[in-house]
């Protein structure tokens, strides 16, 4: 097909056409074919290494931040809960993706089942969104202890950690949950094959042979009031946090009080920034070779969950030391 490549790129609604009405509806299609990295099938073993060794290293980091909090009282915080919830969320995350990418790249295997691809789906959309809300909630942490260190205890208590963290489990699991049903209620006419290695909302429904300008806006709904909202919060919560670093004594003082967030600050960007970058491409990027857009989309969903516990093992001396123990085996 001609139109292919095009009609599968994230982020292009495909008209309907009266051409479409004379083609067989497949209202529930039995799979979809998912082709990997398009054009690039030849080198999908090789592909695959540094995608594997990704998924190692968020594994293997993500569980040692949670052993390291859970072993250690001294770590039984606010800031240190929720970044447990953090590694949580990267490691379903990527464990949502990973082991259908591998089969993809090692063994051909590309048929998913329709069910099980609108199951992805779901898993990718709630996760991605709830790693951005736990930001938020990691940016009130930073803002309650920097601008009102007194009361930080008495503010961010545990249960009150507790509800922020089932708030955003509950936001993200219900505003995610209509993406399967709406993709569910299209027919399929055109193809069923996803020129990438799983299954996102808005990849899915363009393949539909209707008008889908209804998961068109609530997609863009979602983004706005989860993301949108996130990203005003951590930036205004930021603004306070320097407004208070910049009004201490001392530049030492200074320097030290932003050194308590730079582990967040470095995360954030390391999440948003390559996002935007793929909404401008996916938005302006339709000379880039489609191979392009989908190998730079499949890093991004594998680098905040490698990256988050690097970043946050190197730069919070309490992880790092209680890190160093452990490989000398010596006690705390």
């Amino acid at each position: 097909m001609q139109e292919t490549p095009f009609s599968l790129k994230v982020g292009h609604l495909l008209p309907y056409s009266m051409s479409d009405s004379n083609t067989t509806h497949l209202t529930n299609p039995c799979t979809f074919i998912l082709l990997g990295i398009p054009g690039l099938e030849a080198a999908h073993v090789w592909i695959s290494t540094p995608f594997c060794a990704m998924y190692a290293i968020a594994i293997l980091g993500n569980f040692t931040i949670l052993f390291i909090v859970k072993t250690e009282p001294s770590l039984h915080g606010p800031m240190y809960y929720f970044l447990c919830m953090l590694a949580v969320t990267d490691l379903v995350l990527s464990t949502s993706i990973f082991p259908k990418m591998l089969s993809i790249f090692w063994f051909n295997s590309r048929e998913i089942d329709f069910s099980a691809c609108l199951t992805q789906m779901y898993f990718i959309h709630c996760f991605s969104a709830m790693e951005s809300g736990i930001f938020a909630a990691m940016a009130l942490d930073r803002y309650v202890a920097i601008c009102h260190p007194l009361r930080h205890s008495t503010i961010l208590t545990n249960p009150i950690v507790a509800k922020i963290g089932l708030a955003v489990v509950l936001r993200c699991g219900m505003l995610a949950l209509p993406y399967p049903f709406l993709a569910r209620r299209w027919p399929y006419c055109r193809t069923n094959i996803l020129p990438q290695p799983y299954c996102l909302h808005i990849a899915v429904v363009n393949l539909a042979c209707a008008d889908i300008r209804i998961s068109s806006y609530y997609g863009l709904f979602v983004q706005f009031s989860m993301m949108g909202l996130d990203v005003i919060f951590i930036v205004v919560s930021y603004i306070q946090i320097l407004r208070a670093i910049f009004s201490l004594p001392t530049k030492d003082a200074r320097i030290k009080t932003f050194g308590t967030c730079s582990s967040h600050l470095f995360v954030i960007l390391a999440f948003y920034i390559p996002r935007l970058f793929i909404s401008l491409l996916y938005r302006f990027g339709q000379n880039v070779a489609l191979n392009f857009h989908v190998l730079f989309s499949n890093v991004y969903l594998f680098m905040p969950p490698m990256l988050n516990p690097i970043i946050y093992g190197v730069r919070t001396k309490q992880i790092w030391d209680r890190l160093l123990c452990l490989f000398i085996h010596e006690g705390p």
